[in-house]
């Protein structure tokens, strides 16, 4: 055990050092989602080749900026184990534990759990409903954001997680939406600490001037890029990001705001209903 060793960040965009992630051997488009039903739908082939290069690309984007790779051990009942953003989430006092809403995915605990044994385990566990790692975002030191569909968050899910922060003394804010979004991070997520990526057209204008109330400025996403996860990046710190290849329009105004744009091919993934951010778990950052 690397006793000591505790993982931990206070923001979505400081300097990235370490991350969490899970090689896709076991990867296939599973139904558990509305993009990935539509995928299956259409009859799609998968291509495993361009899947295991895609992720390569990836790979090599954390290691171009010095961000140093963990892995958990992919298991073959658990094709959506690559989305290790939704089985835990890293906070100012150290990892907690989430609960999956999906049966297929619930056996992604006992990869998590060992994991953090080598180093100081968890901090907490959720208890109370559901609560998932793409519907956490922890937007700066004293403001967490969680979205709730309902279903991969639900209420009893999301009001334990929020307990574990405003007793802390920080800002809480819920955001409902519909289920057919999956999670939060596939309508938002936050570039640089005043730059944000959201689609307002689903979220609302309140929460448009909910993040401009805090110095947090909007880019814009269509409902057809969020289907195709381009509202799905992932922050690296000191104004970088890595975002889908396929995401071009968003891609080019983040740079126009002075974003460096890291930009692997994610789109065998994205079509199961994940991209850069599902599949993240960001275990320590440097403090803003």
């Amino acid at each position: 055990m690397l006793a000591g060793k505790r993982w931990k960040l206070d923001s979505e965009t400081g300097v990235l050092q370490d991350v969490l992630l899970c090689p896709p051997t076991h990867y296939h488009w599973i139904d558990t989602n509305a993009v990935a039903h539509a995928t299956l739908a259409s009859g799609a082939p998968a291509d495993a080749k361009r899947r295991l290069s895609q992720y390569h690309q990836l790979e090599c984007a954390l290691t171009t900026a010095n961000v140093t790779i963990h892995r958990t051990v992919p298991e073959p009942q658990l094709p959506y184990q690559v989305y290790t953003r939704d089985s835990s989430q890293t906070t100012p006092w150290g990892p907690i534990l989430t609960s999956l809403a999906m049966p297929q995915r619930r056996g992604e605990y006992a990869s998590l759990l060992n994991f953090h044994a080598q180093y100081d385990g968890f901090y907490k566990y959720t208890t109370a409903g559901t609560v998932e790692g793409g519907d956490i975002h922890i937007v700066h030191p004293g403001l967490l954001i969680l979205g709730n569909s309902g279903v991969r968050t639900n209420q009893a899910g999301a009001a334990q997680f929020a307990e574990f922060f405003t007793e802390q003394g920080w800002e809480v804010k819920q955001i409902p939406f519909a289920e057919h979004f999956l999670h939060l991070d596939v309508l938002f997520c936050m570039a640089n600490p005043r730059l944000a990526v959201a689609c307002i057209d689903v979220l609302g204008e309140a929460f448009e001037t909910f993040l401009n109330d805090r110095q947090i400025k909007v880019i814009h996403a269509s409902y057809a890029e969020v289907m195709a996860m381009s509202c799905n990046l992932l922050s690296l710190g000191n104004d970088r990001v890595i975002s889908p290849h396929h995401s071009t329009r968003l891609n080019a105004a983040l740079r126009a705001q002075g974003i460096t744009v890291l930009d692997p091919e994610l789109d065998e993934f994205a079509r199961g209903g994940g991209s850069v951010h599902c599949m993240t778990m960001p275990l320590l950052r440097d403090p803003i």
